[in-house]
């Protein structure tokens, strides 16, 4: 595991990289030990859930 601090804080976020991605499961591990969703929603290595929080996209017109 790296020394890169969890996916949660921001500062840690772009520093950790991914080391096993599973897309068709919508999960991927990063090398700080957190599991990150395609929903933006992550489990952090010491066992917390952050809940999504990617802006809903809006629907285009036609």
């Amino acid at each position: 595991m790296c020394s890169h601090q969890p996916s949660s804080s921001s500062s840690g976020n772009c520093a950790a990289h991914v080391v096993a991605a599973h897309p068709e499961q919508g999960w991927s591990l990063l090398c700080d030990g957190a599991i990150v969703f395609d929903d933006s929603g992550e489990l952090t290595p010491d066992g917390r859930a952050v809940a999504p929080h990617r802006v809903a996209s809006l629907t285009m017109a036609a």
